[in-house]
């Protein structure tokens, strides 16, 4: 039995069928890896989808991820069969716990030939997926095909958001089919569907009351409330009643930098970082704790706001609670957020606004942090880091649109305290799977996302240097991305992690021998240049930004270790 498809004819395929739905419900890019399925499709049977070649397919699992957030709109990975499937699997599962709405999509062994770790390249890539997806499937009959894409985007679309994935056997995909021509048209929600459970409003009413009550209360925002459209109706209702905003790592921007009322984004490593108690100067005074888009894997713990006197909290999420163990509210009001908003709007109309608890403490060692003029032999500390790309960012998003985003590692948590966010989804981590290697994909997702915007990324030796292959991939778009990558040649998390637990590090577990970073980016055609002092990087910061391509600078910096401070992880 032949594996390639005899001669094309003009009758559509299960491919063309494929890729019409997935741009009926607003997909305009695929990313991904093509391998021997490509004599079933092309990825030019339909216009409007475009097809982006990456070097690895977790960079296409990572960049749909971002294009999806950002766009709110699903969006499009591929992988070929076997290895290729169990490669972008990452992606998948990058998109489930960051929640993004990914169709993934993977060919599998010829239909009459699906013997699991028996056939050649087959493995159970449904098996695989499922537990990682909220739809997997796998297509049995071309006239299907169309049934579950729709079937994908749904869930893909409802809450919490996140991937779903179909499984295309070769044959069936260059199949003839007319099922394209013979379905409904496609319903794409306008944002994600969640739950809304009956009585809502009472608890809404309760929660208000609450408000009422309260001398310091704070609303703590996740990003189901970006993602419901609430961003300016939460800022509306903070600024009448004067209530203070703090945010998970991805909610960053519902307030803008600067904004009175924005008290900034909680990281457990922040206390450490700053040698200050900046969670109990965040949460100590506060008696009244509202959660917007509450969700536990952006990683802000109940523990961390249990700090000074009892509190009342209330959980507003579009989910029924997930995780009661660990988080018990007060009040739990399972609706759209946008609603709650509006409504305790409404309820609160009369109210006199409250006096926010002062945090100026917290703010000063910030900005001293901040504007550290110290000149270090061993590198540039990662907070002078932070602060160049915050002046260069001001600089160049003169309306105060751009998007930092950061790869994974101890500067991570830097880049949550202090890097600039001006919008909702202005910075960009892996804030629920901290996946090694986020940074360059999910840079390309965000410029792709917002072309008249600068994007700038910062990256660790390590996790850049897991993924730099698709340094040609960026060079390839000439997407305008400007990276940092600071380098001490170590696993710098790690290392903290060995310092916490046993007060010293162990060399082979999170040493590397030196890369050149420069050169390795002039090998995949992006200009770079290294860096080591603040004037030195603003220079090649302003540089980059101005030259309308990619451009890659290289910083050397060392970390000051010290084990206290940390108490907020668990250790």
């Amino acid at each position: 039995m032949s594996r390639v498809s005899a001669t094309p004819s003009n009758n559509p395929t299960t491919a063309y069928a494929l890729l019409r739905r997935l741009r009926d419900h607003g997909v305009e890019t695929v990313f991904g890896v093509v391998g021997r399925e490509a004599a079933s499709i092309l990825f030019d049977e339909v216009e409007g989808i475009d097809f982006v070649l990456t070097r690895h397919e977790f960079t296409a699992g990572v960049a749909a991820d971002v294009l999806a957030r950002i766009s709110g709109r699903p969006q499009a990975c591929w992988a070929t069969l076997g290895p290729g499937m169990t490669n972008l699997s990452t992606g998948v599962a990058t998109s489930v716990l960051d929640r993004s709405p990914v169709i993934a999509l993977a060919a599998q062994s010829e239909s009459y030939d699906i013997f699991h770790n028996d056939t050649h390249q087959c493995v159970d890539a449904v098996g695989v997926m499922r537990p990682l997806t909220k739809y997997a499937a796998e297509l049995q009959r071309p006239d299907d095909i169309t049934d579950l894409v729709d079937s994908a985007v749904s869930a893909a679309m409802t809450e919490p958001v996140g991937p779903s994935f179909i499984s295309l056997p070769v044959d069936l995909l260059g199949a003839e089919t007319d099922t394209a021509s013979s379905r409904p048209p496609a319903r794409t929600p306008e944002k994600p569907l969640g739950v809304v459970q009956d009585g809502w409003q009472a608890a809404a009413d309760e929660a208000a009351e609450l408000l009422a009550e309260a001398e310091h209360p704070v609303l703590v925002v996740g990003a189901a409330a970006i993602r419901s459209g609430a961003a300016p109706a939460v800022r509306a209702l903070a600024e009448r009643l004067g209530i203070p905003v703090i945010t998970t790592y991805i909610a960053k921007g519902v307030l803008p930098e600067g904004h009175p009322l924005n008290y900034g984004a909680v990281t457990g490593y922040m206390d450490g970082i700053l040698s200050f108690p900046a969670l109990e100067t965040l949460f100590g005074p506060v008696d009244v704790i509202i959660t917007l888009g509450y969700d536990y894997a952006e990683d802000l713990r109940p523990s961390m706001w249990q700090r000074g006197g009892e509190k009342k909290t209330v959980r507003v999420s579009p989910t029924v609670n997930p995780v009661p163990r660990v988080f018990q509210p007060d009040v739990d009001v399972v609706t759209d957020v946008l609603a709650f908003v509006e409504h305790v709007d409404e309820r609160t109309a009369r109210l006199t606004p409250k006096t926010a608890h002062d945090i100026a403490p917290l703010r000063e060692r910030i900005a001293e942090f901040l504007a550290d003029p110290e000149t270090y032999a061993d590198g540039m500390r990662v907070h002078q880091v932070i602060d160049c790309m915050n002046t260069v960012m001001a600089e160049t998003a003169e309306t105060g649109e751009g998007t930092i985003v950061s790869d994974i590692g101890f500067f991570r948590h830097y880049g949550v305290l202090f890097a600039r966010a001006d919008q909702p989804f202005g910075f960009l981590t892996s804030a629920g799977c901290s996946s090694f290697g986020y940074g360059i994909p999910a840079a390309m997702g965000a410029q792709m996302a917002r072309p008249g915007q600068p994007t700038f990324l910062i990256a660790g030796d390590g996790g850049f240097h897991s993924n730099s292959a698709d340094l040609e991939t960026i060079a390839r778009l000439n997407l305008p991305i400007v990276t940092v990558v600071v380098n001490n040649d170590t696993n710098g998390l790690i290392e903290l992690y060995q310092n916490l637990g046993h007060r010293r590090s162990f060399d082979p577990v999170v040493k590397f021998t030196g890369v050149d970073f420069t050169k390795l980016a002039e090998a995949n055609g992006v200009e770079a240049v290294r860096a080591a002092s603040r004037e030195d990087l603003v220079a090649a910061l302003r540089k980059g930004a101005a030259l309308g391509r990619p451009f890659l600078i290289e910083v050397p910096v060392n970390y000051d270790f010290k084990a206290g401070g940390f108490g907020a992880l668990d250790i």
